[in-house]
C-alpha cells in the first residue's frame, strides 16, 4: 500500500528542517528513526485504523503487533512533520549526551512501554467509569515516545525554560503544561497517549526503568562502564564521550552515571590505554595523546598521568 500523492506540505517542511540542521549534524540513530517514520508514512504497513492501538484491538482481539506499528505510523503528513521536527531537536541533544547505542535502546523501550502504559490507563479508566469508550479509543503516532524523551531531556536540563504558547515554563513542569495545552488546542489528540509517554519518562528518570534497562542490556560492568577499552576523550560537563577515531572505534557510553562516576571511568579508560600506547610508540620516544597530552615514557608514566587527570577533572 502506497499513499496517494497529495500536496505533502508537511514532508516539504520536514525536508527543509532537516537540511537546515544539516545531515552531518544529525546523529545516526536520530536520522535512522526519522527516515523509518517517513518511509512508513509513504509506504505504510497498513492504514491508520489498522496500525493504531487500543484495548479493544490489542487486548480483546489479541492484535499485539499494534504495539510495534502504532508509534511508527501517522495520520497525515502534518502529523508526521510535527512529530519528526520534535524528534529532530530532542534526538540531536539526547543522542549526543547518551550515545547512539543507548539512545536506540531508549527509543525501542519507550516505544513499547508507551503502548503498554496507554493500554493500562485506558483499561483502568474503562473499569473505573464503566464507560468502555476509553477501551475503544485508538491511538497512533510517535508523540507518546516524544513526551517520554522530553521528560528525560528536561531531567538533564533542570534549570532550563520551555516556551509554551510564548509563555516561559520551567522544564520541571513543561511536560504537564504541554499535555494540557495540546489537548485544549487540539482535542483530537490522544490525551492518554501523551500521558502514557510522560509516565514512561518518569519511570526512567525517577523510577526503576533505567536500572532494569541496564541489567537487561548488559552494557555496563560492575565498574559502571563498558568492558571494552577504547580511546576516547571525555567531556565531563556534557556527560558523554566523543570519538577521537570514529572510523575504527565503537562508542563508550555513560548513560545514567553520576559525574563523579564518569570522571572515574574516563581516568580508568585513559590509564588502561597507556600500556597500549607505550607498546606502540618507538623506543625512547613519546606518543602524542588526544587533547595534546604527552604520555611520558618510563615506569612512572601511569602514575603521572593519573595525577594529571585528577588535577584536570578537579
Amino acid at each position: 500500500m502506497i499513499r496517494q500523492r497529495r500536496g505533502h506540505l508537511g514532508l516539504l517542511l520536514l525536508a527543509s528542517q532537516v537540511f537546515q540542521v544539516g545531515l552531518d549534524n544529525i546523529p545516526p540513530v536520530t536520522l535512522a528513526v526519522l527516515a523509518l517514520n517517513v518511509y512508513l508514512y509513504l509506504v505504510p504497513l497498513g492504514s491508520s485504523s489498522q496500525a493504531c492501538i487500543s484495548v479493544e484491538q490489542a487486548y480483546w482481539r489479541g492484535d499485539w503487533r499494534r504495539l510495534l506499528l502504532s508509534p511508527l505510523h501517522h495520520v497525515d503528513d502534518w502529523h508526521l512533520y510535527v512529530n519528526m521536527a520534535s524528534l529532530l531537536w530532542k534526538g540531536v541533544h539526547l543522542e549526543r549526551r547518551l550515545g547512539g547505542h543507548w539512545f536506540a535502546y531508549l527509543i525501542v523501550t519507550f516505544s513499547l512501554l508507551t503502548g503498554v502504559v496507554y493500554l493500562l490507563l485506558a483499561l483502568c479508566l474503562s473499569e473505573l467509569t464503566q464507560d468502555y469508550f476509553y477501551s475503544m479509543q485508538c491511538a497512533v503516532g510517535f508523540s507518546g515516545v516524544l513526551f517520554a524523551l522530553k521528560v528525560v531531556n528536561n531531567h538533564y536540563n533542570p534549570g532550563g525554560v520551555t516556551y509554551v504558547m510564548n509563555i516561559p515554563v520551567s522544564n520541571k513542569f513543561a511536560c504537564w503544561v504541554e499535555l494540557v495545552a495540546i489537548h485544549v488546542l487540539s482535542p483530537g489528540t490522544s490525551f492518554l497517549g501523551h500521558l502514557a509517554g510522560i509516565l514512561v519518562g518518569l519511570l526512567y528518570v525517577k523510577g526503576p526503568l533505567k536500572i532494569v534497562m541496564k541489567k537487561c542490556a548488559g552494557f555496563l560492568t560492575s565498574h559502571g562502564y563498558s568492558s571494552r577499552q577504547q580511546n576516547y576523550s571525555f567531556s565531563g560537563y556534557s556527560g558523554y564521550y566523543t570519538h577521537n577515531q570514529p572510523s575504527s572505534r565503537l562508542h563508550q557510553y555513560t548513560a545514567g552515571l553520576s559525574e563523579e562516576q564518569q570522571y572515574e571511568a574516563a581516568i580508568r579508560a585513559s590509564l588502561n590505554n597507556t600500556g597500549l600506547l607505550s607498546r606502540l610508540s618507538p623506543a625512547g620516544g613519546t606518543t602524542q595523546r588526544p587533547h595534546e597530552f604527552n604520555t611520558p615514557a618510563g615506569p612512572d608514566a601511569a602514575e603521572e598521568l593519573r595525577q594529571r587527570r585528577l588535577r584536570r577533572f578537579q
